[in-house]
């Protein structure tokens, strides 16, 4: 039986608009604080089907452009220690189904980081719909999962003098997406 979309969302192509979306990630620090940074949405389609079923997403992230608020903690992650972002530039997401979870939605997908993809679940909340004042149709989303960075190949570690080790395994990563539908 095919799901039906949720209220006020309509088929079409919409695309993201990188400018008014955030990708952000969370990782514990030293054991006992949490470092945030941000990555740039280059690119990103999200096609709405007549139902769940026959809808998809996919995207793609600017490894260089990270921001933590340090450059030298930047050019660390962009290094060949973490993410090579010069030889892995990219990271993407290419969703295998769409389905209803109460009033939030599982997105599963191919998830690349590090040259190395893994399949993931997306829990998406469908923010709504709006019209911008330039006349444009857009649609809200908000994503949230957690990874372990050493599934991406991201091992590199430092051992803390107290126990424990620099960076955690656990990364959390927030999705919030605003979209314009194409006419």
């Amino acid at each position: 039986m095919a799901t039906p979309l949720p209220a006020g969302l309509t088929t079409g192509t919409y695309v993201i608009d990188g400018s008014h979306s955030t990708a952000s990630f969370t990782v514990r620090h030293a054991g006992i604080a949490k470092v945030r940074g941000t990555l740039a949405i280059t690119s990103g389609t999200i096609t709405v089907g007549e139902d769940l079923e026959s809808s998809s997403v996919s995207a793609e992230l600017d490894a260089a452009s990270v921001n933590t608020g340090d450059a030298g903690r930047d050019a660390h992650l962009k290094s060949a220690d973490f993410w090579d972002a010069e030889e892995k530039p990219v990271w993407s997401f290419t969703s295998t189904s769409i389905k209803a979870d109460g009033d939030e939605h599982v997105i599963t997908g191919d998830l690349t980081i590090n040259g190395v993809t893994n399949t993931v679940d997306l829990v998406t909340e469908f923010s709504g719909t709006a019209l911008d004042p330039f006349g444009n149709s857009r649609a809200g989303f908000e994503s949230e999962l957690e990874i372990s960075r050493k599934d991406y190949g991201l091992t590199w570690n430092a051992a803390l003098e107290t126990g424990g080790v620099l960076v955690g395994d656990k990364v959390k990563i927030a999705l919030d997406i605003s979209s314009i539908k194409q006419v």
